[in-house]
């Protein structure tokens, strides 16, 4: 049986991780989770597992409260840091469905205590990449990825032989705004833009699709779980979510992952450490996969994805400044502070202020992520 730290157990990838949690008991012991502001689901949790132990909440004035309602569990907030709740909850497996940069430390932290880590927080790759690969390559712990696309991109490289691969395809919906010019997205709505047609996720990321730069983050993310070639690695769209990557092969044959656009096939596959059954589907043609579109990727329709790899070929805390930046400028969209087309612009505008140094540590890259969320956040209410 595996004990489990769940991070961030109150959204969408959270909750479907309880699912499976609680549909193998006999495999799996949520020793303890982590919340943001949605804290009104701790009792609904403990009550559906009792044997938690410890639970990190981001509202520090919260904590003595919940303490005296449930005496026989730890409770941790923000003012503490992250090595009291691991200490307390003991994981040998800790599931990161965070949002955003403040799943990076913990991340790290998992892999440096020698555990297993199911990732589902993109910018721990994106921003802490190379802490991260240091951390594997010393021996520390092991890493399986969350996202729908990188569970099938192993799938993938567990079947097909790389040296017959030509090109590798993560897929990609096209968001809320696929079916529009960006000459139509001047006036865009919060609410229109978190309309997705075929997902259903937090608000920050449903954005980041709207945008692709969750794309960018993907083709990021899978270099650093891969090491395939950058230069071999294409986006393709594809409207029904169904396919989450595939392969081109040299004899020009398609193989892919096909299955439903839910979350609870590839969180399973990372829980059951890829020992789990699955079919791959194969085609000479893309339609010999099943009826489906697809199409290619236009770099000019969606520029936030070229942003982000070239953030990622400068390198250094470039892919901190991209990341921080792009997050503060979506809360801004999502706050009514500024335009959906300004939040390209304003990563754009970040990256070339904010000095480039190469990061010793990941401290280093915590300080870029404060000075370049500061310097957005000014320059949004500037735009306001």
């Amino acid at each position: 049986m595996r004990t489990v730290l769940l991070l961030g157990a109150s959204g969408s990838i959270g909750t479907q991780t309880l699912d499976l949690l609680k549909k193998h008991r006999d495999l799996f012991r949520l020793n303890g989770f982590c919340v943001g502001f949605r804290d009104f689901v701790i009792p609904d949790i403990i009550a559906s597992f009792p044997e938690v132990k410890a639970i990190y909440l981001r509202d520090n004035k919260k904590k003595a409260d919940y303490q005296s309602r449930f005496p026989g569990i730890s409770f941790f907030s923000e003012e503490d840091g992250w090595e009291g709740l691991f200490r307390i909850s003991d994981p040998e497996m800790v599931v990161n469905a965070l949002v955003g940069f403040s799943g990076m430390v913990p991340s790290v932290l998992t892999l440096r205590q020698n555990r297993i880590l199911c990732l589902a927080n993109k910018e721990s790759l994106v921003v802490g990449g190379a802490f991260i690969q240091k951390e594997l390559e010393q021996g520390h712990g092991k890493l399986y990825p969350i996202d729908s696309e990188h569970v099938a991109i192993a799938k993938l490289f567990s079947r097909v032989p790389l040296d017959e691969i030509d090109t590798l395809y993560i897929t990609a919906s096209g968001g809320s705004f696929r079916d529009k010019q960006r000459k139509d997205l001047e006036h865009v709505t919060k609410d229109d833009a978190l309309a997705h047609p075929t997902w259903s996720m937090g608000a920050k990321i449903t954005i980041d699709s709207a945008t692709m730069m969750n794309k960018g983050f993907e083709v990021i993310e899978a270099r650093w779980l891969y090491d395939f070639p950058l230069e071999k690695t294409k986006i393709m769209m594809h409207k029904q979510s169904h396919v989450h990557s595939l392969v081109l092969k040299k004899d020009g044959t398609y193989v892919a992952d096909v299955s439903a656009p839910d979350m609870h096939g590839p969180i399973e596959y990372a829980l059951m450490e890829t020992k789990v059954d699955f079919v791959l589907k194969t085609g000479k043609t893309l339609q010999d996969l099943g009826p489906f579109d697809f199409a290619e990727f236009d770099p000019i329709r969606y520029p936030a994805v070229g942003i982000a790899l070239d953030a990622y070929q400068r390198g250094g805390n470039s892919p901190a400044v991209l990341n921080a930046a792009n997050e503060e400028a979506v809360y801004a969209f999502l706050d009514g502070l500024i335009p959906f087309l300004s939040i390209e612009e304003v990563v754009t505008v970040a990256l070339d202020y904010i000095p480039f140094v190469e990061p010793k540590t990941v401290e280093d890259l915590v300080q870029t992520d404060a000075e370049t969320r500061a310097f957005v956040r000014r320059l949004c209410r500037r735009e306001c």
